[in-house]
């Protein structure tokens, strides 16, 4: 099973877009999903709104990356069908796992739920390759892909900033400072201008990575 804030496994894997290996994505920031099988409707509602997603993603160095244990010729196919049938362009690669090597390294497939099927799984990986998220849903629940944006922002502006982000937060909010480790440092803080509600409870504001322009965009 995968480890937050450790290396995500390393794979290569036949996809829509050839031959991929995850170490092809260092200095990117990759967010690898699974979906249960092709052809079926909340699926492909996930893969329409990935889609959509996936250009506010690249504005954050970011790429989508799919994967189910269809063969690559059903992938194809599917990926045809959503195009010619709801009018949207797949421009992400999907994974055709069919040896189920990519799904076992990540934990994609959940014996109690299906045997014969990934799970609903999301997992973030940063542009080192270090795995920094992961959320899993049920067969019957599709994602809510605003919350995988939020998630991004999130951990980008912790790693930009060496701050925390609260329930809820959005960029534009204020964030989390670190509690202090120290006498010295819990005094020091008292002159850098946060917002304190204790010594141990600290908020302050950071720059957006991404404008609110650009997030329209």
């Amino acid at each position: 099973m995968p480890r937050l804030n450790a290396l995500a496994p390393a794979f290569e894997a036949e996809t829509t877009h050839g031959r991929l290996a995850l170490e092809d994505y260092r200095g990117t920031w990759v967010v690898l999903f699974s979906h249960p099988a092709d052809f079926t409707p909340v699926c492909t509602t996930e893969f329409v709104a990935f889609a959509k997603l996936a250009p506010v993603l690249k504005q954050r160095n970011t790429e989508l990356l799919g994967l189910s244990i269809d063969s690559i010729y059903s992938h194809l196919a599917w990926v045809n069908a959503i195009r010619d049938k709801f009018g949207v362009e797949i421009p992400f690669p999907v994974i055709a796992d069919g040896n189920r090597e990519v799904a076992s390294l990540y934990g994609m497939i959940n014996p109690d739920e299906s045997s014969t099927e990934t799970s609903r799984c999301l997992f973030v990986i940063d542009d080192k390759g270090i795995l920094r998220a992961m959320i899993y849903y049920p067969l019957t629940t599709g994602r809510n892909t605003d919350e995988v944006v939020r998630l991004v922002d999130a951990l980008q502006t912790t790693d930009r900033h060496k701050v925390a982000t609260p329930a809820n937060w959005n960029p534009g909010d204020k964030v989390i400072v670190p509690p202090p480790r120290t006498v010295e440092d819990a005094e020091a803080r008292k002159s850098l201008g946060y917002d304190c509600v204790d010594w141990w409870y600290c908020e302050t504001t950071v720059p957006n990575a991404v404008s609110a322009a650009e997030r329209k965009g």
